[in-house]
């Protein structure tokens, strides 16, 4: 099964990149993961988490907030972390395989790098072989309110093949909690990858989901 990439940067929305990286890693798929310092910045500001990216250790991040995944497998899903500044990594090159990379959260700044070809550190380099390698390239904004520079950003990135996944979630599975609003955008996430995961009910399916 190819692997996944998983890029978090500094934008808020740090739930949502930790439950999408705890999703994949217990239903048996791979990750290379991507962390940049502002996304720890933020990590410690939204979840408590304090981390050092010198002595990363990502497994941690498996360990916070941790809640019940549908479809969890007895075999989990292999992670690798790779520094922002490694190029020799095997996501900087078209020669490795990949289901699809999701920079969640996406910054604008991450996001105005990546639309217009700036490869200034890994997550960039990584982003701009799954557009030219024609793969699923998903980027989930948290931003508001936008700029016209933003939403140029943004059409210029889907012109080039790439997909602007805002988290915006929706209502309709009435929610309870922060986290099955979490939920929501992760499962829409995980619907473009099309690992076939169900996290929240669909819409004319209340109370059910696709696990």
């Amino acid at each position: 099964m190819p692997s996944v990439v998983l890029a978090m940067t500094g934008a808020s929305g740090a739930p949502y990149g930790l439950r999408l990286l705890q999703v994949l890693i217990r239903t048996g798929h791979d990750v290379h993961l991507l962390v940049s310092h502002a996304a720890t910045r933020v990590m410690a500001a939204e979840v408590g988490l304090d981390l050092d990216l010198k002595s990363f250790d990502p497994r941690v991040l498996l360990e916070t907030q941790v809640r019940p995944v549908p479809g969890t497998t007895e075999s989990p899903g292999r992670l690798w972390y790779h520094g922002l500044t490694d190029f020799s990594a095997p996501v900087a090159s078209g020669s490795a395989p990949s289901a699809g990379m999701v920079i969640c959260p996406c910054s604008m700044g991450t996001l105005a790098g990546v639309a217009q070809g700036i490869s200034s550190n890994l997550i960039h380099r990584a982003a701009d072989v799954h557009l030219k390698e024609r793969r699923k390239l998903i980027v989930v904004p948290r931003e508001t309110p936008l700029s016209m520079i933003h939403l140029e950003n943004m059409q210029r990135l889907t012109a080039a093949g790439g997909i602007v996944l805002p988290a915006m979630p929706g209502f309709y599975h009435q929610p309870q909690s922060i986290d099955d609003l979490v939920d929501f955008v992760v499962g829409r996430i995980c619907d473009q990858l099309q690992l076939g995961i169900g996290l929240t009910s669909r819409w004319g399916t209340p109370g059910e989901s696709d696990s």
